[in-house]
């Protein structure tokens, strides 16, 4: 099997290429185009009560499709609902944990379920998550471009400009802990340790609670260039109105 990703950041889509005995399992409205020779299975992938849980806790489809073929170099295109980046991690044996609407895809024995964050706040987001877990490769996607941070777990001042080299790279090192606007936060190690907090002072006063993950240990997280929830902000005042002569 081969799977190349395409425009990337902005409007990515993943495009596989499978052969007989191959299979990759998706979102149930993730296929954009596939060869007539893909064979494609619709199922809840773990039984109703995890379709159930997946659909009702996390926002993802009920309903998975695994595709397939006997005809080998059938190609299969995959899109993400938002625009943004594709990141392929592979996985062996490992978990990692995602955010709600985060999965786009999966090659291997890789089980998704949804793991509950615990009564930490009781907020409208963060409570309901993705773990994902086996051996494969995990297709995750995010709005607009993805950061890694490795945190190294070491409690040390260090310049802010010595964590990251002449050029700007894909990924930074942090040495403490690191925190995240909820709406920022795609993906995270679970070696990590983290928790729920709001912001304070003036922001909160004016604007209301803003919902944080703080992180600290040894781990890595993937963070998005923007917020699904700060640009429904952004365009809320621009929607249409209803006019009193409607």
């Amino acid at each position: 099997m081969k799977y190349r990703i395409e425009c990337q950041p902005g409007y990515s889509y993943l495009e596989v290429e499978l052969d007989p005995g191959d299979s990759i399992a998706s979102e149930s409205g993730a296929m954009a185009w596939m060869d007539p020779t893909i064979d494609m299975e619709t199922s809840t992938r773990g039984g109703v009560f995890a379709g159930l849980k997946r659909a009702l806790l996390s926002g993802e489809s009920f309903f998975q499709n695994t595709y397939t073929t006997e005809t080998a170099g059938s190609r299969i295109a995959l899109a993400p609902g938002p625009s943004g980046a594709i990141v392929a991690l592979e996985l062996k044996g490992e978990e990692i944990y995602l955010q709600k609407g985060a999965y786009l895809a999966s090659i291997g024995d890789i089980k998704i379920d949804t793991k509950f964050d615990g009564l930490k706040g009781f907020f409208n987001e963060g409570l309901f998550i993705l773990k994902c877990s086996g051996t494969g490769t995990l297709f995750f996607n995010a709005y607009g471009d993805i950061q890694q941070v490795q945190l190294t777990g070491q409690n040390v001042g260090q310049d802010v400009d010595d964590l990251f080299d002449d050029e700007w790279e894909s990924s930074m090192q942090v040495p403490g802990d690191y925190t995240v606007d909820n709406g920022f936060a795609v993906a995270w190690d679970p070696s990590l340790n983290y928790r729920l907090t709001t912001g304070r002072k003036i922001r909160q006063f004016l604007f209301g609670d803003q919902i944080m993950l703080r992180f600290s240990g040894q781990g890595r997280v993937w963070v998005q260039s923007r917020s699904p929830q700060a640009f429904a902000s952004w365009v809320h005042p621009y929607r249409r109105k209803k006019s009193k002569n409607d």
